[in-house]
């Protein structure tokens, strides 16, 4: 599921852009040398298109046909019809557009980019017009000796919402009500006043604002429990009464807290995060005090932070060296007959997956193999029975592409036998798959998934599709269980679908949008749902994947360093999923990721920074690496390695006690978790 790529890199495999009407036998093709366009710079404005006609010329300078491949740097800022080369502008900034055009003979992979003759269009996109600016927050009552934050949400003439305009704030009435030029707003007396906030200059709301005397006497404040461990949530409820004792249920409150820390010492205080709503969560054991604020009225409450504890060693239980390439994902089950399997894919190579027996995971074995034209199968998925297995195909050499199906279910005896080639509408490369009952649902060309029908393996058909409408949408994965399918889309989120499970009358033929999460980052490369055991929540996990130079152009022969981090959402309501959490390990980045849900555990590939084992029970709330709930980590290095001593750890799946995980440099590898330590200590790293 590797994407190599950066905001401003990369988006996608090169292979998925290439144009339909340019696919041929590649030892035909002529050689290109050069390659031109009209322009390369241009200005459009949001919403205008710009049509490439690029020229192709062989060494001799003769004008010739090749296939081109089109990127953009940034596709939701400014997109490229693969098909047509026609380019539009979709948000303000400065984007290169690529166009590349590979040699006979030669599949496209990254790896081999700075090896194509190229050129560059660089897209400059102004800033539109602003159109509209509209104050948010304001409560129904206004109260004296209270503070409301107020948010300007501004929006300009394409319709796109903008964060970049100069807010300024004013009050007709400052002995009444002040506000700050973050949008603070204090309120001092009883009268009226009218907040006024302008932005850029251009566009300007006003918000009326009548100030009552505050009825507060007394402030109190409860917990929901007064101990706690590190990365565990306690509910803080402060009530504003009257005189008579009478909640006041409409008076803003603010949180606070101040800690005092007994692990580290003066260097390090006490940190943790408190919400407006005032759920409270450590990161460092220690004494906290929370202060809940309201008008001229305090009150506090102590609170005691152990550390979590959850630490425990990582032991070695067997490896499957690949050193000859690299190894991308991988899939554990147990075959019809018993014994366990494991597949897995291989990267920038030559079509290979291979098949291992993994029964005696300290002795796993290749049993079968599979070569289809490829460079890279980059996913493999078998089938809830253990009989049909799927692989993905990309850098066809006659850019075909699509996925293959395979029969897996007598892999001692048979191997991995071919059932059917499948690449109608899936020749721009498919990327990841997945199996649920009966259909495939495959990435196509990076922009949709089509569902195809497997109930006949040997006769596959495309029986659905989805894709989103958003402006240079993008996809990168699909994962499904309990008949809704969880896409990873970039820029544009994590994208839940009824596909027969989500009680508004998708199926696979009409698969229907149940709600999608915010991405503010655009980097989200995986996602995985599940439903928190202790607490009954729907949570979400969101992956990011951003890479760093690294084999992009002008970076050639530089390493790739991989950043990101896990985004956790609570999703009980599909049109309001909210991001209360993140797991991050500074200097490395995300890959695939898997959840034990009857144990409550996260398993992270984690590039660089290896296999990391994370406990998720209870509520989640904030940073949580830094509240200690990380329970190990393990960095697989080896000598013989395909890239030696370079762990980049790809995919893993937990299975029958151990954890199986794929190396990008080093192949398949499990492990298990030694118990609890009576002592915690730092987890094994071999």
């Amino acid at each position: 599921m590797k994407r190599w790529t950066t905001t401003t890199s990369i988006l996608l495999a090169l292979a998925l852009t290439l144009p339909a009407s340019a696919v041929q036998e590649q030892a035909t093709e002529p050689e290109a040398a050069a390659i031109a366009i009209s322009v390369t710079e241009a200005t459009l404005e949001v919403g205008e298109t710009l049509t490439l006609e690029p020229v192709i010329t062989d060494a001799d300078g003769n004008v010739i046909e090749a296939p081109v491949l089109y990127y953009s740097m940034s596709r939701r800022r400014v997109g490229v019809d693969s098909s047509t080369g026609i380019v539009e502008a979709y948000a303000p900034g400065v984007v290169q557009i690529m166009l590349l055009v590979p040699k006979p003979g030669q599949a496209f992979s990254r790896r081999n980019a700075e090896n194509m003759v190229r050129t560059m269009l660089t897209v400059h996109v102004p800033k539109p017009d602003l159109a509209a600016v509209e104050l948010q927050g304001a409560p129904g009552n206004f109260y004296t000796d209270t503070r409301i934050r107020l948010e300007a949400a501004v929006t300009d003439v394409s319709g796109a919402e903008r964060d970049d305009a100069a807010l300024a704030f004013s009050s007709t009435n400052e002995n009444v009500a002040t506000v700050n030029s973050r949008g603070t707003l204090s309120l001092h007396s009883v009268g009226s006043s009218v907040i006024t906030v302008s932005a850029d200059g251009e566009v300007s709301a006003e918000l009326p604002v009548v100030v009552r005397a505050n009825p507060t006497a007394v402030l109190d404040i409860a917990a929901s429990r007064e101990t706690a461990r590190t990365g565990d949530v306690i509910h803080f409820d402060a009530t504003p009464r009257d005189a008579n004792g009478n909640a006041v249920s409409d008076l803003p409150i603010q949180y606070a807290f101040q800690g005092r820390n007994s692990e580290h010492g003066i260097g390090d205080p006490g940190s943790g995060l408190i919400t407006e709503d005032g759920r409270f969560v450590a990161d460092l054991a220690g004494e906290y005090t929370i202060v809940a604020a309201t008008g001229n009225h305090t009150a506090s409450m102590t609170v005691a932070i152990e550390a979590r504890e959850v630490k425990r060693q990582i032991e070695v239980v067997g490896q499957g060296r690949v050193s000859d390439r690299a190894t991308s994902d991988l899939w554990v089950w147990e075959g019809p007959d018993g014994r366990d399997y494991a597949a897995t894919g291989t990267w920038g190579a030559d079509g290979h997956a291979y098949f291992w027996d993994v029964t005696d995971p300290g002795n796993m074995q290749i049993i079968s193999m599979i070569k289809v034209d490829a460079r890279t199968v980059n996913d493999v998925k078998v089938s809830e029975d253990g009989r049909i297995a799927v692989i993905s195909r990309e850098g066809a050499s006659n850019r075909r592409n699509g996925l293959v199906i395979l029969d897996v279910s007598n892999l001692p005896d048979q191997g991995a036998r071919v059932l059917a080639r499948y690449d109608d509408q899936l020749t721009g490369g498919v990327h990841n798959i997945f199996i649920y009952q009966d259909h495939i649902y495959a990435l196509s060309a990076g922009q949709r998934y089509d569902v195809i029908n497997i109930e006949d393996p040997t006769n596959p058909h495309r029986v659905g599709t989805f894709e989103l409408d958003t402006p240079g949408h993008s996809i990168h994965d699909v994962w499904i269980t309990d008949g809704i399918a969880y896409s990873s889309n970039w820029g544009d989120g994590v994208v839940a679908v009824d596909i027969g499970g989500g009680g508004k009358g998708g199926t696979p033929r009409n698969p229907v949008e149940l709600g999608r999460t915010k991405y503010p980052s655009g980097w989200n490369h995986a996602a995985f749902p599940f439903r928190s055991k202790s607490t009954g929540k729907a949570y979400m996990i969101g992956g990011d994947e951003a890479g760093l130079r690294g084999g992009t152009p002008g970076y050639e022969g530089e390493p790739e360093r991989m950043q990101g981090w896990v985004h956790i959402y609570e999703w009980d309501e599909w049109d309001a999923p909210v991001e209360v959490a993140r797991y991050e390990v500074p200097e490395a980045g995300t890959h695939n990721l898997w959840v034990d849900e009857e144990n409550e555990v996260l398993y992270i590939a984690y590039y660089q920074g290896g296999l990391r084992v994370v406990d998720i029970s209870g509520e989640l709330l904030g940073d949580l690496y830094r509240q200690g709930r990380e329970i190990a980590y393990f960095l697989p290095f080896d000598p013989e390695g395909f890239v030696p001593n370079a762990p980049f750890v790809w995919g893993p799946q937990p299975y029958k006690g151990n954890i199986f995980f794929s190396d990008h440099n080093s192949g398949l590898w499990a492990v298990r978790l030694n118990p609890p330590l009576d002592e915690p200590t730092a987890a094994n790293q071999n």
